[in-house]
């Protein structure tokens, strides 16, 4: 894809001669503006990428509601000492807590109830909630020292998935579908699943503006896959309409839609020519793809009984798979139901249960299919738990409320250093330390600030974080700000 070259011929005769009429006043004007700001169509960027790519192609699997750390990655023995004692004040240093807790009497110290052990040649220590991911600490790299600004859902996904906490920016998906263009032309390039979960009957909304396109052009925004017979909504034909009826009716549209963009020249326009094209051809090569009965049996075995039920983690990230195999360039799939405020007991093996051995055979997977050089796999949620107790404690069982000041994630492929555990936290699992124990949110302290991540995904790719932009509203926007933000090299290989 050239998108330059593709920009240019689709500017048209009569939109020339209006523009120039416009004569030299615009184009001093237009010597003053960002490429691709004259046409007032917002720009095309030049055909990236700007560094060379260690990945092609990447996996998000985002636990929607904050898998807790402390009960998964990270290991915090002396607490157990500390037994429902209060959290000193030296240790939260004022720092804001959520109205679900901020009332509370005491802030008891809630150790993991759960065994550690260390694995592979990293040592990396892991819960036994996650026996599986636990196998492969030699293929994944494991960062602690997450850090965000965001202490409430919605505004803290949001922020991870379109690099800023309010409404309305363009996903992570879709900045790499507009920077980097297809592979595929009969698959979108950025696909969305939203897996079933085990924990308890509700959790957090999902809106679909997580996977939006915002400013961009529509054509990038995340597709919504379902499970189910009609896997993307409207894309079958309705009864009595056959194929050949459906292509005749798209020409004539077509033809309207190009006399449209003809006439006032909205890229918007050709977007939607571009979609209407992209869901005929999606008719044949949709069913083909969520199609899993030709898979065979060691594929099951390695994935489990859950990936033959459609909706289950399981079966989505097997179709993760079958998607990377066909070069769609992103697929995010959300899990919910990891906001385990109380319960954690009861719900947190029922998460982990589910994505565990499904998050491990998709590493595996691609690996043994020669995909994991190239494809990035992104794993964690919004923000961390906190070591106290929210609401009551007890040998068996606690709650957890938010944490922004650090959370764990861990990441595989696509250049990423296997068996390397990046950055610590405090003795309580409440701050980001330095070497030397010392607080710190300075990225030159192994800190890394969602935007640091979102870089990084970018440098992955092939894209500079700073080049990749859009001018709207009078800012040229990024996914990772007008913020510093840093590549995590420490993981990279």
């Amino acid at each position: 894809m050239d998108p330059f070259r593709e920009g240019i011929e689709s500017y048209s005769r009569r939109q020339f001669l209006g523009s120039a009429g416009l004569g030299l006043g615009a184009a001093a004007m237009g010597s003053m503006l960002s490429p691709g700001m004259v046409s007032g169509q917002g720009p095309v960027p030049a055909h990236l990428t700007h560094i060379a790519p260690k990945a092609k192609r990447a996996i998000y699997l985002f636990m929607a509601g904050a898998p807790c750390q402390l009960d998964l990655f990270d290991y915090k023995p002396k607490m157990k000492a500390l037994y429902g004692k209060g959290l000193p004040d030296w240790v939260t240093r004022g720092q804001r807590k959520t109205g679900m807790t901020s009332n509370q009497a005491s802030f008891p110290i809630a150790p993991s109830q759960y065994e550690f052990k260390q694995h592979g040649k990293s040592g990396a220590w892991m819960s036994e909630l996650l026996p599986n991911i636990a196998n492969m600490v030699d293929d994944i790299a494991i960062i602690k020292s997450m850090h965000t600004e965001a202490i409430n859902h919605d505004p803290a996904i949001t922020f991870i998935c379109t690099g800023k906490e309010l409404p309305g920016q363009a996903s992570l998906g879709s900045w790499l579908s507009y920077g980097l263009g297809s592979m595929n032309k009969d698959l979108p390039d950025f696909v969305v699943m939203t897996a079933k979960w085990s924990a308890k009957r509700s959790a957090q909304a999902l809106y679909n503006r997580l996977w939006g396109s915002g400013f961009l052009p529509s054509k990038h925004q995340g597709v919504a896959l379902r499970s189910g017979d009609d896997p993307v909504l409207f894309l079958s034909n309705p009864d009595g309409v056959d194929r050949r009826t459906r292509r005749r009716m798209l020409d004539v549209v077509s033809e309207m839609n190009q006399m449209q963009f003809d006439a006032v020249g909205d890229r918007e326009i050709q977007t939607r020519i571009s979609q209407y094209e992209m869901a005929f051809r999606m008719q044949r090569s949709v069913p083909e793809l969520t199609d899993l009965s030709g898979e065979p049996d060691h594929i099951y075995d390695l994935y489990g009984a859950d990936a033959k039920i459609p909706g289950t983690f399981a079966a989505q990230c097997l179709l993760a798979r079958r998607m990377i195999e066909r070069d769609v360039r992103f697929v995010q799939i959300f899990h919910r139901g990891w906001d385990q405020h109380g319960n954690v007991a009861g719900d947190l093996p029922l998460q982990c249960k589910d994505v565990d051995r499904a998050s491990y055979a998709l590493v595996q997977d691609l690996k043994q299919r020669g995909l994991l050089d190239d494809t990035l796999v992104i794993w964690g949620g919004e923000f961390g738990r906190t070591m106290y107790s929210q609401g009551e404690l007890s040998r068996s069982n606690y709650g957890r409320d938010h944490h922004p000041k650090c959370f764990s994630i861990w990441m595989a492929g696509g250049g990423v250093q296997g068996g390397v555990v990046h950055g610590e936290t405090c003795d309580y699992g409440y701050n980001i330390v330095d070497k030397d124990g010392n607080y710190t949110t300075a990225f030159e302290d192994d800190a890394v600030h969602v935007r640091d991540l979102n870089a990084t995904i970018l440098h992955q790719m092939g894209i500079h974080h700073e080049k990749l932009i859009y001018p709207y509203q009078g800012l040229d926007q990024r996914l990772t700000g007008v913020e510093e933000a840093h590549v995590i090299r420490k993981v990279l290989s």
